[in-house]
């Protein structure tokens, strides 16, 4: 799935008309956390995985 400059601007944009420019910001740090902690996690579960496979 690819998603273009054009996709990404209609997004901002409506993200603008919904939440106004105030809250844009709040909202792009609390995804951006959530996002990084996700990626934690899930690499977390992948080395996991990777010791116990090194165990057996």
């Amino acid at each position: 799935m690819n998603i273009g400059f054009g996709e990404i601007a209609l997004i901002v944009f409506f993200a603008l008309l919904i939440f106004g420019p105030k809250k844009l910001p709040e909202l792009g740090q609390a995804a951006g956390k959530t996002l990084r902690e996700f990626k934690n996690a899930t690499k977390g579960i992948i080395d996991d995985d990777e010791t116990t496979k090194a165990q057996k």
